[in-house]
């Protein structure tokens, strides 16, 4: 079986994995105080351009979006898209640590100044949950991405009415490297209060890494970190992975890799007029299949069903990786089109 289904199934690529064997015998302190975590911040830093801010490694994405929201009083709230990660994929883990999910209207799985300012102003007095963090994802859930100018247009708007701005960064490398991008890290940092560098997705073994620009939730995050159970006695494993990918190029060449895995399947389904779901740069390709079509892929190749358009058509996700070879996607392109 050949699998598309995410981008997380392989274990992680060579040049960390090399560096995990080359260091494993060194002796290190523990708990995000060790070497390679304290290389891997500096040179993060150096990538956002900003020497003051704090960064942070977590075990995954939504021990992340917990951390973030947990900075919230407990009658605060989050606004994010009705297709967000904490909305429909995270079991409740918001709700879980006190704090309601805000649901705002989006375009292509992305939020809006207007949208976001519709929410907080439905919720004017004590009566109410309060809004107070913004939650979006770059790429979005559905593989679309944030311009410079929509980016710069919500952080805008969020302090105007006093909100935090946070980014979901599980795919971020793809967003970055997407043909159609204008952003930069040092972009995000300047314009979100907090983000995340993904890692799970784009070739760590496993971690992102939390860089929190605003001072005022700095204070004690260790403890939260702790407090959480999402401080690791071994985050050296995901410091090493960052001081890989930032010690030069890596983190976006494996993301660009993925990109253009992913632009050869949408070249595909466009030569063989197969509809979109949703129109993506990203690793993640979103089409709207026959059933029939599908359950002959399915005897070769694994996808994820994303959901139902009729009684004979479904919606599904293909998902390239860092480690998508160029061989198994000429061949899915080669079945695909005898299928299709």
């Amino acid at each position: 079986m050949i699998s598309f289904e995410n981008d997380y199934s392989e274990g992680t690529c060579k040049e960390i994995l090399d560096e995990l064997t080359k260091t494993n015998y060194s002796q290190a302190t523990g708990y995000g105080k060790d070497p390679y975590c304290l290389k891997a911040a500096k040179y993060i830093k150096k990538a956002v351009k900003d020497d003051k801010v704090d960064v942070h490694f977590v075990p995954g994405g939504t021990p992340c979006n917990i951390l973030a929201c947990s900075l919230l009083k407990d009658y605060e709230g989050v606004i994010c898209a009705a297709t967000g990660h904490i909305n429909v994929h995270e079991t409740g883990a918001i709700e879980n640590t006190g704090h309601k999910c805000l649901v705002a209207e989006s375009v292509d799985g992305k939020l809006t100044p207007a949208s976001i300012e519709k929410v907080y102003k439905a919720h004017p007095d004590e009566h109410m949950v309060k809004p107070a963090l913004v939650f979006i994802a770059n790429s979005t859930e559905i593989g679309t991405i944030y311009t410079k100018k929509e980016l710069t247009a919500i952080s805008k708007v969020c302090k105007k009415l006093g909100l935090y701005l946070y980014m979901d960064g599980a795919r971020l490398g793809s967003a970055l490297t997407a043909k159609n991008n204008d952003l930069t890290l040092a972009d995000i940092n300047k314009l979100c209060d907090l983000f995340y560098i993904g890692g799970t997705k784009n070739g760590a073994l496993l971690g992102e890494a939390m860089v929190i620009r605003n001072d005022a939730l700095k204070k004690d995050f260790r403890y939260n970190l702790k407090n959480k159970g999402f401080m690791l006695a071994k985050h050296r494993t995901e410091g090493i992975s960052f001081y890989k990918f930032f010690e030069g190029n890596l983190y976006f060449d494996l993301a660009k890799h993925a990109n253009e895995m992913a632009e050869k399947l949408r070249k595909c389904f466009k030569d063989t007029k197969t509809k979109f779901f949703s129109n993506t740069t990203t690793n993640q390709i979103f089409v709207i299949l026959d059933n029939e079509v599908i359950k002959k892929l399915r005897k070769k190749y694994v996808f994820e069903n994303w959901g139902v358009i009729d009684d004979k058509h479904t919606a599904v996700r293909f998902v390239t990786s860092w480690a998508t070879t160029k061989e198994n996607v000429d061949t899915f392109i080669k079945d695909y089109k005898n299928i299709a």
